[in-house]
């Protein structure tokens, strides 16, 4: 218990009404010790008429899972038990929350005998394990000179997981374009490299296509229906290192990331294809073997929610060379990293190339959408103008990487983080349609 900033100010006032005894009339010191004696008299009134914490009930209501880029509500049901003079109490409630969420602004709200529920914001800032450790409660008494301040242990611990509901958004915007650009495409005749079916040959048919034996069986001539190849392989690497550990647009890339990798490998899944995970940064981490059907998709859920945020420098050679000793057949590998400048991307592009030489690489990186902005913003100022500057050699250094990236055969996709899944999305499907694995 503490004085409020009322109770602050009317002693302050006070200590100076001191002085009025001594320059205007010394018989006015009674008044003045009156209006302390008064002051003391409310003290006391509003200590009696404090509420006690003990007779304070708080129930927590907490999501069971918090997903990452999207904001769930916590919500605090609090009653009291026993209200002196029956009035509500007017309480400012402060969260204490775990660095991996996002701090919550306080609440206020007026606090009755009945159930009141005060919603509070969570916004997960990192995956993993968040914890809601207490609730700080702070409230007066009925004339506002007392206040009590209390924390209540609260102790509940949320996981944050990769966000499945915006993927599965994503997927619904992407269904709409699936017949006509998408999966189904792989039916029409003459695409892809695999047989599907006989049918009878027409005016117009490549007449490679005709199958003398079953023509001769059938008498008649009948050519092969063709489509595009299922049960390929498909590698999601993604950089763990501590660039991807940076927040953009208020997620860390490696989450714009794994995002993009769970819309790829939910269609990827669905078209037929086995499809894995494989992440490193200093040393190679997490491996999961490509597979086939909803099971894998579930799989690398699983383990894309695992994978933590490093602060060590990524080893290009060393993640990409173990990468190699697992693949045992051509495949489509997706590299997911980022890079600063030219001079840093010198080794990332060598190992990148040797991995080219056996495998089709898709390189993915993430563009920070400020530097377009301070790029394309009138400078106003010196300071502006040098940002400005800034960012544009920043600009042109990542298009040269990208660039020689091109020109080792490596298709590379660079993208704001909210574009990155559906241009991943476009890209694997163009690949699929042109037998390029």
């Amino acid at each position: 218990m503490h004085p409020s900033r009322k109770t602050l100010i009317l002693v302050a006032v006070g200590i100076a009404l001191a002085v009025v005894p001594v320059l205007v009339a010394s018989d006015l010191w009674v008044v003045w010790l009156g209006a302390w004696a008064l002051l003391l008299l409310a003290l006391v009134v509003d200590f009696m008429g404090l509420a006690r914490l003990s007779d304070l009930r708080l129930s927590l209501v907490a999501p069971d899972t918090l997903y990452m880029g999207e904001t769930s509500d916590l919500g605090l049901d609090f009653v009291w038990d026993d209200l002196p003079l029956g009035r509500p109490v007017e309480t400012e409630i402060k969260l204490d929350l775990s660095p991996t969420l996002a701090p919550a602004l306080p609440q206020r709200a007026q606090l009755t005998g009945s159930t009141t529920r005060v919603t509070i914001p969570l916004r997960p800032l990192r995956r993993g394990t968040a914890i809601i450790e207490s609730a700080w409660l702070r409230w007066s008494g009925p004339l506002g000179l007392l206040q009590r301040t209390a924390p209540v242990a609260l102790d509940r611990p949320i996981d944050a997981t990769p966000n499945l509901r915006a993927v599965r958004q994503l997927a619904a915007r992407f269904a709409s374009q699936e017949q006509r650009s998408g999966l189904r495409i792989e039916r029409y005749m003459g695409d892809g490299s695999e047989f599907d079916s006989l049918r009878e040959f027409m005016p117009g048919f490549d007449r490679r296509s005709i199958d003398w034996k079953a023509s001769a069986r059938h008498t008649k001539l009948l050519a092969r229906d063709f489509r595009a190849e299922r049960d390929r392989q498909i590698v999601v690497v993604v950089d763990t290192g501590h660039l991807m550990a940076e927040p953009l647009e208020g997620l860390p890339r490696l989450d714009h990331a794994i995002h993009a990798a769970l819309l790829l490998a939910f269609f990827s899944a669905r078209a037929g294809d086995r499809v894995g995970l494989f992440a490193f940064d200093e040393r190679p981490g997490a491996f999961s073997a490509p597979r086939a059907g909803t099971a894998a998709f579930r799989t690398l859920l699983k383990v894309s929610a695992g994978l933590r945020y490093s602060d060590s420098e990524t080893n290009f050679t060393l993640g990409l060379t173990a990468l190699m000793q697992k693949l045992t057949r051509r495949s489509l590998v997706v590299v997911m990293t980022d890079f600063t400048d030219s001079v840093t991307a010198e080794l990332m592009m060598d190992n990148l190339s040797r991995l080219a030489a056996r495998h089709l690489v898709v390189f993915v990186s993430l563009r920070d959408p400020l530097l377009g902005h301070v790029t394309a913003a009138p400078p106003e100022s010196l300071v502006a103008l040098q940002r400005a500057v800034v960012a544009d050699s920043l600009m042109r250094e990542r298009e040269a990487v990208l660039g020689r990236l091109r020109r080792r055969g490596i298709l590379c996709i660079d993208a704001n983080p909210n574009e990155v899944g559906m241009q991943l999305l476009n890209r694997y499907l163009e690949i699929k349609r042109r037998e390029m694995v």
